[in-house]
């Protein structure tokens, strides 16, 4: 586990939650299906590009990107499970309808931190194969 990007995920994490409390509202439309694709596309592609800037700012050699993006995205992972259980409350500005699509959307920008520490050691590997 690295620590400076387990601390960096914990910040974004409460930046993240705060940001939802009070804007949220305008972000998970689930009566928006074409919102939602955006909203996923565009998170999955920005943790992604922040996941490879933040191995790259700590300094890991690019073997240890994928376990630096497993940090980052910790906090997330065991944390809005929490923020889901209790959406009403920790997110009262948000239909609770709306629940499901913020759970699927943590999910994409976990996915996004993982695929942007993997996606370019598969095509090195791949090139010296």
């Amino acid at each position: 586990m690295n620590r400076s990007l387990l601390l960096y995920g914990f910040a974004l994490w409460v930046v993240g939650t705060i940001g939802v409390r009070f804007g949220g509202q305008l972000l998970l439309r689930p009566e928006s299906t074409v919102s939602i694709f955006v909203l996923y596309a565009l998170s999955i592609l920005a943790m992604a590009l922040l996941t490879r800037r933040l191995c790259r700012q700590a300094g890991l050699p690019r073997s240890e990107w994928p376990a630096g993006a497993v940090s980052l995205a910790m906090p997330t992972l065991l944390l809005d499970p929490l923020s889901s259980a209790f959406f009403p409350a920790v997110f009262p500005n948000i239909a609770p309808s709306a629940a499901g699509l913020f759970g699927g959307w943590m999910l994409c920008c976990c996915a996004g931190a993982l695929l942007g520490a993997t996606i370019g050691a598969v095509r090195s590997e791949a090139a010296a194969g």
